[in-house]
């Protein structure tokens, strides 16, 4: 496929038009293409431009070869029949394959741990093993696409470009390590930033173990106008530097400062792309560090009916709860359970606030009981919501009824909201 680099300064964004002429251009070198596999993210990312992007490749391409649809769930649950329509259109459902983040993988390598060792600064010593599904290595495929959104993330820093495969469609050593290990090195030190230990982590696995997979990614850069979600940026390549550039772009548009930390900041979580904790929780991820000490986070929660995407994960968080790094350390240390599962002991230190500020949920299917026992404050949903009613509140400071302020954000997953001096911090 060819290179393709494709920005917009204009306010609306990039037009579907020249989105998919950017694509047509890349695949204008494709070769003879007998069989493709398409990497994309599942429901989670509903915004990130995926969606229309498979379904155009698979316009261009279904009469002339074979297409497989692997999205990439890492630990999340698979995508239903009504899922993949609402993001994938009228592709047929038989094309999507399960990823299984515990079964039908393969061990590639591993990252050795004096590398892990220097890369996390000695908070990390253990090798990491590097695995991915093993559809990625079938060469019946002629070309490998990793389709998905390059935006701040509490794990790697910026998500996407390796993360796709090696988190996405990836097994259970590499997602519990590299989870950990952005946990231990901490959130607000890598959040918003290249070159995080774990990314360091995804490009020496990069650069020594898929090399030889006919691998191209398709980045794309999001953001908000006038209440819709618009791309900026599409990015086509195999090398590294078309990650640089969506990371730069990511940081123009996804990065909003503050001088001065918020009181309360109110957060909604769309039902339909947040439906556990384990996703709904960048709410706290991404507005950490734009709550002051003692402050209040309110997440406006509709669709939230479970903990974790994966059965396991679920009954451990509901088992230990969102009880602060410290406790969390000290519970995988001495819990087998916990300890075989660190994606989750990490999920569980991402998802406190360690005191620092309160943390209230606005459910209708978690009950007051289950929001508690995990740890966080409860409100029901109703209530909350007509207390701070998402179709009134404007992104941004707004003053309710009682006259106080407020900060609000529709979706949490298209940004990093920081207080400045906490994000320069070292």
């Amino acid at each position: 496929m060819k290179n393709v680099s494709l920005e917009s300064r204009l306010p609306g964004g990039l037009t579907n038009d020249e989105i998919f002429a950017a694509i047509e251009q890349s695949l204008s070198e494709r070769g003879d293409l007998q069989k493709i596999l398409i990497v994309p993210p599942d429901i989670t990312r509903f915004y990130s431009g995926a969606g229309m992007i498979t379904r155009h490749i698979y316009s261009l391409l279904c009469g002339t070869c074979e297409i497989d649809i692997l999205p990439a769930l890492g630990t999340h649950v698979p995508m239903t029949r009504e899922e993949v329509a609402e993001m994938y259109g009228d592709i047929p459902f038989e094309h999507f394959i399960e990823h299984n983040w515990r079964d039908g993988i393969v061990k590639l390598g591993e990252v050795p741990a004096d590398f892990v060792t220097e890369v996390s600064e000695g908070i990390c010593t253990e090798a990491i093993d590097v695995e991915v599904n093993k559809l990625l290595l079938d060469p019946s495929y002629d070309l490998v696409i990793s389709i998905g959104q390059v935006v701040p993330h509490e794990v790697v820093g910026m998500a996407n470009y390796s993360k796709n495969i090696f988190v996405g469609c990836g097994g259970r050593s590499m997602i519990n390590s590299s989870h950990m290990l952005g946990a231990f090195y901490g959130m607000e030190r890598l959040m918003g930033k290249d070159h995080s230990p774990v990314r360091k982590v995804f490009d020496y696995a990069e650069e020594r173990f898929i090399q030889n997979i006919p691998l191209v990614y398709i980045l794309t850069v999001v953001a908000s106008y006038e209440n819709e979600q618009n791309i900026y940026g599409i990015y086509i390549g195999r090398e590294r530097r078309y990650f640089e550039q969506a990371v730069h772009l990511s940081t123009q548009k996804n990065i909003f400062f503050t001088d001065s930390p918020y009181e309360k900041v109110v957060v909604y979580l769309d039902e339909k792309e947040f439906k556990s904790t384990w996703i709904g929780n960048k709410a706290i991820y991404r507005t950490r560090m734009s709550i002051a000490d003692g402050g209040e986070l309110i997440i406006l929660a509709p669709g939230i009916d479970k903990f974790g995407e994966d059965g396991i994960i679920d009954e451990l968080i509901r088992k230990y709860g969102y009880v602060g790094r410290e406790k969390i350390l000290a519970l995988a240390e001495g819990n087998a359970d916990l300890k075989r599962n660190l994606s989750a002991a990490a999920h569980l230190i991402h998802g406190s606030s360690d005191s620092r500020f309160t943390i209230t949920y606005c459910t209708k299917h978690l009950s007051k009981q289950e929001v508690e026992s995990a740890g966080y404050g409860y409100l029901p949903y109703d209530e909350a919501a007509a207390r701070y009613d998402p179709n009134m509140l404007i992104e941004g400071v707004n003053t309710i009824e009682d006259g106080k302020r407020i900060y609000y954000i529709s979706n949490p997953a298209l940004g990093l909201w920081a207080d400045r001096s906490k994000f320069n911090m070292k």
